[in-house]
């Protein structure tokens, strides 16, 4: 590890803010019907932010800037780099539909630019103080994007929700962390976890209080139960492309912070959030996977979805430190790192088969708008079969890998804490969530079309979705290369 200049370590934010401020001023000058210039723009400040991530990401060393307050490191540059991915895509996908519905503007831009900076601010944080500050421009770009339409009720009661909620989980989360700085006397991530495990903390009962508070600001983020009450009604209101911002990338972010404050932070408190964060799993588990059944929308069915993956993302994280033995550590955290990047590009796909789908004054939000999608385009038909497989576990699709990782971590840690039976419930519940997404196949290949019109879209997304459904099934047959990136990332973040 060591002390590098501030601007190469943070180097993938000061080029994503220049881009992010050039596209604001150049914006100004463009027409609507000119809007592609910014559309342009954008990805190429995207590209240039992706570049730089990989460029640090080939240096392959720990790095920290600003007092230590920022941290470069291989964990940081592999989750930036999909965030970019997530971000590029979103835009590729929102073409159509944006256009129809006049949110093709300089604002969708800028605001997707400003929320993957705070997310870059997040994950690079190795002080508490960054990360609040990572988490709250996020934010605060998410609710401007779901309100974008703002003659839409759905949209503006969407953004209200998510404002609200929003805020709850930010104050839950300064507060537990103005409770471990009390206690610790630091707002250092990697002192608090020396000062903890050295016993230079003797009022444990604070910290554990502010551990509290942070699991629980972290689960509202992340969307698990029982702090999940804002992601149905937000996934529905928001406009379909914010949604696909709001479920992949900030996700990765969620799951970035939670690393960080947990595991690099409060390792030596690992007893006590792993059993918060076991009720946080079987609860999400439960509601996410049994009430997404009921759902005949498909936003609504995802967003239930995504409770459910997200508390099957926990048990990797609660399966990492057993006791206090810390062997398993890395491959526990890596499957969960692989299982978040997973969920995002399955999202992603997922979303943007619904935006093809869409038209002007059509959304193609219920299940039985995908009526007969076999007949109208059987290549989007299967790269939407593959898609749901991904999402159920069903091999050969790399979702399918990642759950199975996620219980070769949970048994791994199981054998010497007596909690196989967590492995045999999450195992059920994936059987049960797999009825809902085997219905959405049922739909498109044996269901008459409701809608013969063909199917429109642009180059750029037909190109974007093909790939998509084609990394899904490729990273499912030949997963190791991205198990071994995240692998690397963990043991240099763990300090190995």
């Amino acid at each position: 590890m060591m002390e590098s200049l501030n601007a190469w370590a943070a180097a993938p934010e000061i080029v994503l803010l220049a881009g992010a401020l050039a596209v604001l001023a150049i914006d100004l000058f463009v027409s609507d019907a000119r809007r592609n210039v910014t559309y342009v723009l954008t990805l190429l400040a995207l590209g240039a932010a992706a570049a730089a991530c990989i460029a640090l990401l080939v240096d392959d060393t720990v790095a920290y800037a600003f007092g230590r307050m920022y941290v470069a490191d291989p964990f940081a540059h592999v989750l930036k780099l999909f965030s970019v991915l997530c971000a590029a895509l979103m835009l590729v996908y929102a073409q159509g539909y944006a256009r129809d519905r006049g949110l093709w503007k300089g604002e969708l831009f800028s605001l997707t630019l400003f929320v993957l900076l705070g997310i870059f601010v997040m994950i690079s944080g190795s002080n508490m103080l960054v990360i609040y500050l990572g988490l709250e421009l996020q934010s605060l770009s998410l609710y401007a994007l779901v309100a974008l339409r703002r003659d839409d009720a759905k949209a503006t009661e969407a953004a209200m929700k998510y404002f609200v909620l929003g805020a709850l989980a930010s104050g839950f989360l300064l507060y537990g962390m103005s409770m471990l700085y009390g206690a610790g006397g630091t707002l250092d991530i990697g002192q608090l976890a020396r000062n903890i495990g050295g016993g230079a903390v003797p009022n444990r009962a604070a910290l554990v209080l502010g551990t509290v508070f942070i699991v629980a600001g972290i689960a509202f983020k992340l969307g698990v139960a029982p702090f999940h009450m804002w992601v149905p009604d937000v996934y529905h209101g928001a406009p379909t492309p914010v949604t696909i911002m709001i479920g992949s990338a900030p996700k990765i972010a969620a799951f970035a912070i939670a690393f960080r404050l947990l595991v690099e932070g409060l390792l030596p408190l690992a007893v006590d959030w792993q059993q918060m964060l076991i009720l946080l799993a079987l609860a999400s588990l439960a509601l996410g996977n049994v009430t997404a059944i009921a759902q005949s929308n498909l936003k609504r069915m995802l967003a239930y979805s995504t409770i459910g993956q997200m508390g099957f993302m926990l048990l990797a994280m609660l399966s990492g430190v057993v006791g206090a033995d810390t062997m398993a550590t890395a491959n526990a955290y890596s499957a969960a790192m692989f299982y978040v990047i997973t969920y995002a590009l399955t999202t992603l796909g997922t979303f943007g088969i619904i935006l093809l789908l869409a038209r002007q004054g059509f959304e193609a939000e219920e299940i039985a708008d995908l009526k007969g999608l076999n007949r109208r385009s059987p290549w989007y038909a299967f790269v939407m079969l593959l898609l749901m497989f991904s999402l159920a576990g069903i091999p050969p699709t790399m979702g399918f890998y990642a759950k199975f990782v996620v219980l070769q971590a949970l048994l791994g840690g199981a054998i010497t804490t007596g909690i196989v039976w967590l492995a045999v419930i999450a195992l059920a519940f994936s059987l049960i969530a797999a009825y809902y997404y085997l219905r959405v196949v049922k739909v498109m290949y044996f269901d008459e079309p409701a809608d013969a019109r063909p199917i429109v879209a642009t180059q750029d997304m037909r190109v974007a979705l093909s790939l998509n459904g084609a990394l899904v099934l490729v990273l499912g047959i030949l997963p190791q290369w991205l198990l071994a990136l995240c692998a690397n990332a963990m043991v240099k973040a763990l300090g190995g």
